[in-house]
């Protein structure tokens, strides 16, 4: 059954997001990263913009080539091509229709009042599921 962890309180998804991938990938982690769009093209230049020793190898899937190989593929949708990856983190409102290919999905949630209510949503979705779910507070860690 695939863990299931909500990161609430980040004051930037997006730069925390970054810094997720680093200590996974150090880890020896996979992941894909859920996102819409924009935030997709955002990652993605963020991550090419970092130091040459912060780097993280990275690809964005267009949903052509086959980015399996790469230990972190952004996209918009997740395929049965991504299946060798463990991890999905999703930024996205909805519960991802194809979770349960992963072994463990972290939701990531902003302080936002909005966002912490669609994380509620899914929260309460995963739950109905019989799914058991970690929370982590990242004001209590420290987290920016």
């Amino acid at each position: 059954m695939t863990d299931i962890a909500f990161h609430f309180g980040a004051p930037n998804k997006l730069e925390y997001v970054g810094r997720l991938l680093r200590k996974a990938v150090a880890r020896g982690a996979r992941l894909t990263v859920l996102a819409p769009p924009a935030q997709v093209q955002y990652l993605d230049a963020s991550l090419w913009a970092t130091s040459p020793t912060d780097f993280l190898v990275h690809a964005v899937d267009d949903g052509q080539a086959p980015h399996a190989m790469c230990p972190v593929v952004l996209t918009s949708r997740v395929h049965g091509a991504l299946k060798n990856h463990s991890v999905l983190v999703n930024l996205t409102t909805a519960v991802p229709a194809d979770f349960v290919q992963f072994e463990r999905v972290i939701e990531v949630v902003s302080v936002d009042d909005d966002d912490r209510a669609l994380a509620r949503n899914r929260w309460k979705l995963y739950v109905q599921q019989g799914y058991e779910i970690q929370r982590h507070d990242l004001k209590l860690k420290g987290a920016e």
